[in-house]
């Protein structure tokens, strides 16, 4: 046993703490939301209008409102049951104390009083009261307004019946102020809002969400109501691409007490858009469900092609991959005691949500290709196509591949690499163009940073498939440089650099090339995102020189910064770079490549909004323009820097 080294620090029995109430958030608020970034402010918000939501869910609430004060406050109401106010005998004071003070307690464990449910494990309103500066809440209830008050999660006071209301309204109003000692952002942003609540509502059959902000420099204010649920989900998704056929096949069914539902339709995009939900909490992961969704499709759609004799008996059977070529999906289903593999709700494990989504689909599906063969045929018909181009593509791949076998390291011919073997160490630039390609190998440092110049602007793949994609020679080296592969062959263990980073002019031309590259990353390399190797790099817009010293400017505001610290007169010489190739390899490492100086963006990707950032790449690359019209008039006023 070896010696403690520091013994003026005892380890006893009082030495053991035991955190009240709920200090234990307050002390670790990562473990409840995540994180104390923008992404666990919001989440704040999820937890309120989720409670509502199950409310919702056991058939009580048709509508929730939620507003941003003018404080960055926020307010959420509802019109369900109210939260009990009455006393809860196990704990001495009343039901609304103990949801708002005590950790997991709610009517979420098996006493009846919700059959399912999302929500963060039942936590949801204690953890928002306690990471609050102050939070009040209100509840209608048989005629009485009754209010409890909270600082920093501990009541001000006993549930109190404030004054009379009208007999028949009901419902909680929850109003609550982020605290600025525990979160490193304390400002909403109103388009985040936005996307998780439209999501919920589409996954909510029937229930209207309006968003309201009040902010003085803001007039948002939107209306999430949909009839048709996840039907008009799958339409939503579908607004930038052309949909095969007219209707959206729906499926719905109850089994073994778990509730399916799934809405898809195939478009004319090459790429599977399909999301899984568990009482409406995305599993980026799938699980189960998903995995009975996908036998389900593939089965049926083989039976049905060899019955309709599209498919002869000597024909190979189409794969799920070939099937689910173009599709949008969704399958949402409600489970009493749903069972998640890990901690963050990623992937489902309930075997029996396996099969009830199979029978589901498989009976209802056949149904409908029986009652719609013209339908069945084309689906069927752009199976085929997809099944021929994977087969060009599988034949592309191993031709790769057996040339890397012969010729040992078959990396790209233009990349230049770096020396340090060690993936940790590494990093790669993508550069635009052959000139800031040559500045950049020059500046680099050949230990670590690697440099692989392209051609030009590369495949759009939101329009291309596979074998197209295989074909492409910029693409393929990028696919060779990183060493993961891509698409069912990805594996990001062999991933040869830790950093990868697009750098491309700072004009509308170089964001184009970079979004052509997120374009192509997200949809078969998404993972690269998700563990964050992905980064865009930053050169500056000015040079400015006075008198021999040298400054950098890497946006207007710094610009005229400088400007009026330096003084504005005619010994001022102000460049502006139009590109990478304008600076010479010293200046560029010196503002770019630098890791002491530089600055790079992470490209982020959050799962909760990822049917939102499918959308937006559909509409930016995709080839129906009016959602891109839209999508420009809509935020063209965020626009900083425009080349004219």
């Amino acid at each position: 046993m070896s010696e403690l080294t520091n013994n003026n620090q005892e380890y006893g029995a009082d030495q053991i703490q035991i955190l009240e109430g709920l200090e234990a958030v307050r002390k670790r608020p990562g473990m409840y939301i995540g994180s104390t970034s923008a992404r666990g402010l919001h989440h704040l918000v999820y937890e309120i209008v989720d409670n509502a939501v199950d409310e919702a869910l056991a058939g009580y609430c048709k509508n929730i409102e939620v507003t941003i004060e003018k404080d960055n406050s926020i307010t959420v109401e509802d019109d369900g049951r109210g939260i009990p106010v009455g006393m809860n005998h196990k704990a001495g004071v009343s039901a609304l104390e103990v949801v708002f003070t005590v950790l997991h307690a709610g009517g979420k464990f098996g006493g009846g009083g919700y059959k399912v449910s999302g929500g963060l494990h039942g936590v949801g309103a204690s953890v928002v009261n306690a990471l609050s500066a102050w939070l009040t809440v209100e509840v209608y209830h048989d005629g009485k307004v009754y209010m409890q008050s909270y600082k920093r999660g501990k009541a001000d006071g006993p549930v109190a019946a404030v004054r009379d209301c009208d007999p028949q309204l009901h419902g909680t109003k929850v109003h609550f102020l982020p605290d600025a000692e525990i979160f490193e952002e304390t400002v909403y942003d109103y388009n985040t809002l936005k996307q998780r609540l439209r999501e919920t509502a589409f996954l909510t059959k029937g229930l209207c969400i309006t968003l309201k902000d009040t902010r003085e420099d803001s007039l948002h204010n939107h209306k999430f109501h949909y009839a048709g649920g996840i039907k008009e989900f799958v339409e939503y998704l579908n607004r930038g691409k052309e949909p095969l056929y007219p209707e959206v096949i729906y499926c719905e069914g109850n089994r073994d007490g778990v509730y399916v539902e799934v809405a898809m339709q195939h478009n004319d995009s090459f790429n599977d858009s399909t999301f899984s939900f568990v009482n409406n909490i995305i599993t980026p992961e799938g699980g189960t469900h998903l995995a009975g969704f996908r036998n389900a499709l593939t089965k049926t759609f083989n039976s049905y092609a060899r019955e309709a004799k599209i498919l002869k008996d000597s024909d190979a059977a189409l794969t799920g991959d070939d099937i689910r070529e173009g599709l949008t999906a969704i399958i949402s289903i409600k489970i009493e005691e749903p069972q998640f593999e890990g901690q963050t709700k990623q992937k489902l494990g309930n075997s029996e949500a396996r099969g009830a989504v199979d029978s589901v689909v498989t009976e209802q599906l056949t149904y409908f290709l029986e009652q719609n063969p013209d339908v069945a045929k084309n689906i069927c018909e752009k199976s085929l196509l997809a099944q021929r181009a994977r087969e060009a593509a599988r034949k592309a791949r191993d031709l790769t591949r057996r040339k890397t076998a012969l010729e040992g390291t078959a990396l790209p011919g233009k990349l230049a690499d770096c020396s340090d073997k060690n993936p940790k160490n590494c990093e790669i630039f993508i550069v635009e163009g052959d000139s800031a390609g040559g500045s950049a190998k020059t500046a680099r440092s050949r230990a670590t940073q690697a440099i692989l110049p392209l051609r030009g602007k590369i495949l759009n793949v939101e329009k291309a498939r596979l074998d197209r994609i295989y074909d492409n020679a910029e693409i393929k080296a990028m696919i060779t440089a990183f060493g993961t592969g891509i698409h069912e062959d990805f594996d990001i263990s062999k991933l040869r650099y830790n950093k990868i980073i697009i750098m491309t002019d700072a004009d509308v031309d170089g964001a184009h090339i970079a979004t052509l590259m997120l374009t192509f990353l997200y949809r078969f390399m998404p993972e690269l995102i998700k563990q964050g190797h992905v980064y865009l790099a930053t050169p500056p817009l000015y040079k400015i020189e006075k008198n021999k010293n040298v400054w950098y400017a890497y946006s207007d505001e710094e610009l005229n910064n400088i400007l009026v610290e330096i003084g504005r007169d005619q010994n001022n010489k102000i460049q502006r770079y139009k590109g990478l190739g304008e600076m010479d390899a010293e200046q560029l490492w010196e503002t770019t490549m630098d890791p002491e100086h530089r600055i790079l963006k992470q490209v982020m990707m959050d799962d909760e909004s990822s049917s939102e950032i499918d959308v937006t790449f559909t509409t930016l690359m995709g080839d129906k323009v009016e959602p891109r019209r839209e999508f420009i008039e809509e935020n063209a006023k965020y626009v900083q820097n425009l080349d004219i």
